[in-house]
């Protein structure tokens, strides 16, 4: 088993009052095996056996389907390898004596809780601002009742497989939600069941991510470049055209 020695520079911030700073850690024999988050796992084994604080950081599912493990690794949110969480990311990305920065998504609208670990519940807002579909559905209609073209079928769910981490947010040099707000409309408004509220729940959610204090799209594509399951940065036209005719 190939083993590395890998040095760390981790953000560490007690809560979001604190300045915070970065860290100096040295972890040997670190497995190329291992993920990314079960060395940072034997981090805290060792800061522990130290008597020192551990080093908070999100995590969930380990499956890359939760978006808790927002974490920017050298600069890129998720790490180098593309269409990866971090959950997912694994050493063997790395090398013998190489230095690994970790910080926090930087948004104003994710405030740091500490070290790693920002308060995403702004994204819980724009989707609750949504609202709800209010159609009387009754008992559960059968599948094929309603019938979708499969092409609106697959577009629709390849928006919904958006897992809310926040990286796009994190990548974007304004700090926009815009890709995470339009794949949220986008997967509802496609469909025939999404519609007798689209005009309302597109407004509302639009001006649930400017409330929250995120900054406008300029079209740079980092958002797509960083998202973990490669959602479209179409989304973000889908959502404009919607807005628009909305308001109009």
């Amino acid at each position: 088993m190939s083993t590395m020695t890998i040095h760390l520079k981790i953000w560490r911030q007690k809560n979001a009052n604190d300045p915070g700073h970065f860290e100096d850690y040295t972890l040997d024999e670190v497995s190329e095996h291992m993920s990314f988050l079960e060395m940072l796992d034997v981090l805290n084994e060792n800061l522990i056996k130290e008597g020192t604080e551990p080093v908070e950081f999100d995590y969930d599912c380990r499956e890359g389907i939760c978006g808790s493990c927002n974490l920017v690794i050298n600069g890129r949110a998720h790490g180098p390898k593309h269409k990866t969480a971090v959950c997912q990311l694994h050493m063997r990305n790395y090398s013998d004596g190489d230095t690994i920065v970790i910080e926090p998504p930087r948004a104003a609208a994710f405030p740091v809780i500490k070290d790693l670990v920002v308060d995403r519940s702004a994204f819980d807002r724009i989707i609750e601002a949504g609202g709800y579909v209010s159609v009387k559905t009754g008992s559960a209609p059968e599948a094929n009742l309603i019938p979708i073209a499969q092409d609106v079928s697959n577009e629709s769910f390849d928006y919904a497989t958006c897992i809310g981490c926040g990286a796009c947010v994190a990548a974007c040099p304004n700090s926009s939600a815009a890709l995470f707000t339009g794949a949220k409309l986008a997967h509802l408004n496609l469909l025939p069941q999404g519609q007798p509220e689209r005009e309302k729940r597109t407004i509302a959610m639009v001006d649930q991510m400017d409330k929250e204090g995120f900054g406008d799209c300029s079209n740079h594509g980092e958002c797509e470049a960083v998202c973990p399951v490669g959602i479209s940065i179409s989304a973000i036209a889908e959502m404009r055209k919607d807005y628009l005719k909305a308001v109009i």
